[in-house]
């Protein structure tokens, strides 16, 4: 109904607006427009947007000066992306309507996406002076002006903003920058001045004032300044700070050592600051020759005090170990670490690959245990936990730790550290005989990561084993040589998968490419090969592989029968 009652008011309109009729009366049209905006309107609520296009653009053929029909049909020329014709609207709709603030701002946002920031200017100028309460506009202004590189307007505005809000070092700054853009040194060292002289009990704003000077080269003034601030406050790291600047511009290379040390071992200096400045000193010392002794004097100082950085006691092992001292030294600085903050899981981690490297297994357990109070997200110690329970043969604690660490897998996880989770979950559950929890982790692996090889290769022997799915293992276990062609383990896997299949003389190719790239194969790949070859229609060959399978594993007594009998016996 309302379709139709649209076509049909479509229709009334425009025999009204086409007609070659007398002047139709100012009560009439403003009737005839009310009648258009409303519908247009109305479909612009329902989500019918190019009928409200239509209808907006027969309400300017009627009536040219309405500005609301001008604003909203410059809304759909924008995300048609005619910015041209939207601009011109919305200019247009504020001429009719100036002192209309959602015009304005409109139009002046639009000039901005232009990049037109003079025509831009104007229009938030004549905002602000309507509404002096939306402070955030002169921000606008300012930004416009430098935008233009008219630096002087600019500072203006700091100058109004100032006036609000008093004088702080932000602006202060700003003003100063501004300054020296224009080549006006001296006045960019007064807009800090007069910040520091209001506030003359403000060291930083002191300390502010003096690094403008010594960045305007006026050194002797810029120390004064700063020694003055050192007599009323001795530890003002910050002060120190633009000092040792000040040595560094003299080049005296003893004055900057001692303030050097003053900074570091100030209390008061900001954590950051102190380990930037030490890694300064670490680069100054590599270049010197790199005598660590002085270094770790330095860093024995810093972690003697009453309340020592964190950060500090982390950086003393990463120079550790940039300057590769023994892993026991490292060790214990980063004991200290986790003494300090037990939840710093960088040093925990560490650790832990330390003691992976040595095969304690025994540590890898405590560390990642106490890990999974302080770090519960950090799967990798899950994971480094369960590969120690597996190496010492303890599946049940190794599938408990891989079980947990699953459980924090979300959104940001790595794909390739949650598909070797589920790798070696899987070879986990197979191993304790249960096997479709294991195929479901294989499953689960894959997703994660399709080319895990690793993966791909043991769920395909195991589905061989059970003589499930031989067509899927096939196509598992071929990606596995495609990618790494010379590796006996997946040759002797895909050899088996194809005798499986019956596929004999195939088979026979592949083992012997298993055997051919290993060098110390086992006794299983060489029984494997004794099976292909029995099969493929060479007893003599299977015989002579199976004696030497059985020379790996004396005590294999389907080997035994298979000698005896000379014959491929299936397990």
């Amino acid at each position: 109904m309302r379709k139709r009652f649209y076509i049909v008011l479509l229709w009334f309109v425009g025999l009204t607006v086409n007609a070659q009729t007398a002047v139709q009366e100012p009560e009439d049209v403003q009737r005839r427009y009310n009648i258009l905006f409303n519908e247009a309107m109305l479909q612009r609520q329902r989500g019918k947007h190019d009928a409200s296009f239509d209808l907006l653009t027969r309400c300017l053929e009627l009536k040219p000066d309405a500005s609301e029909s001008c604003f909203f049909l410059a809304q759909y020329y924008s995300e048609m992306k005619n910015t041209d014709k939207a601009l011109e609207l919305f200019k247009r709709a504020t001429e009719l309507s100036p002192n209309n603030m959602t015009y304005m701002e409109t139009l002046g946002r639009s000039y901005i996406g232009k990049g037109q920031y003079a025509e831009a200017i104007p229009v938030f100028e004549k905002m602000y002076e309507q509404d002096k309460s939306r402070e955030e506009l002169l921000e606008t202004i300012y930004r416009l002006y430098i935008q233009e590189k008219d630096y002087k307007k600019a500072v203006g505005v700091l100058d109004r903003i100032e006036t609000i809000d008093g004088k702080n070092e932000r602006i202060s700054l700003a003003k100063s920058a501004l300054y020296v853009q224009m080549g006006d040194h001296q006045s960019a060292v007064e807009a800090v001045k007069s910040l520091s002289e209001e506030h003359p009990y403000d060291m930083d704003y002191r300390t502010l004032y003096a690094n403008t000077l010594m960045g305007n080269d006026e050194l002797d003034e810029a120390y004064d300044v700063l020694k003055k601030i050192l007599v009323e406050e001795p530890d003002n790291a910050k002060a120190q700070l633009s000092l040792r600047s000040y040595y560094i511009h003299m080049g005296d290379d003893m004055a900057v050592d001692s303030l050097t040390y003053c900074i570091l071992l100030n209390k008061h200096t900001a954590t950051e600051e102190r380990v930037n400045m030490m890694r300064q000193l670490i680069g100054e010392n590599e270049r010197e020759g790199g005598d660590s002794t002085e270094i770790l004097n330095v860093f024995g100082k810093l972690l003697a005090q009453p309340e020592p950085d964190v950060d500090m006691a982390m950086l003393k092992a990463a120079y550790m170990d940039l300057k590769k001292m023994p892993k026991d030294s490292i060790a214990s600085a980063l004991k200290l670490v986790l003494k300090m903050a037990p939840d710093y899981a960088p040093a925990r981690l560490q650790l832990v690959q330390y003691a992976w490297e040595d095969e304690d297994n025994a540590s890898i357990i405590r560390l990642c245990q106490a890990a999974r109070q302080y770090n519960p997200e950090e799967m990798a110690f899950y994971y480094y936990q369960g590969m120690a329970y597996y190496r010492i043969d303890d599946k049940d604690h190794a599938l408990d730790a891989f079980k947990n660490g699953i459980s924090v897998i979300n959104d940001e996880s790595s794909p390739e550290i949650v598909s070797d989770f589920y790798a070696v979950l899987g070879d986990l559950l197979f191993q304790k005989d249960r096997e479709q929890e294991a195929y479901a982790a294989y499953d689960s692996c894959l997703q994660w990561k399709p080319d895990n090889i690793g993966c791909l290769n043991n769920y395909a022997y195991y589905l061989s084993l059970k003589g499930d799915n031989l067509e899927r293992a096939e196509e598992m276990s071929f990606k596995t040589i495609k990618a790494e062609p010379r590796n006996a383990t997946y040759l002797d896997t895909y050899a088996w998968i194809l005798f499986m299949q019956k596929r004999y003389a195939e088979a026979r190719v592949y083992i012997d490419q298993a055997l051919q790239n290993d060098s110390t194969p086992g006794s299983v790949v060489i029984e494997h090969a004794g099976d292909i070859y029995m099969m493929a229609g060479d007893p003599e060959g299977a015989v002579n592989l199976w004696q030497q399978a059985l020379g790996l594993d004396p005590g294999n007594k389907l080997l035994m029968k298979k000698i005896k009998r000379k014959k491929y016996i299936k397990q």
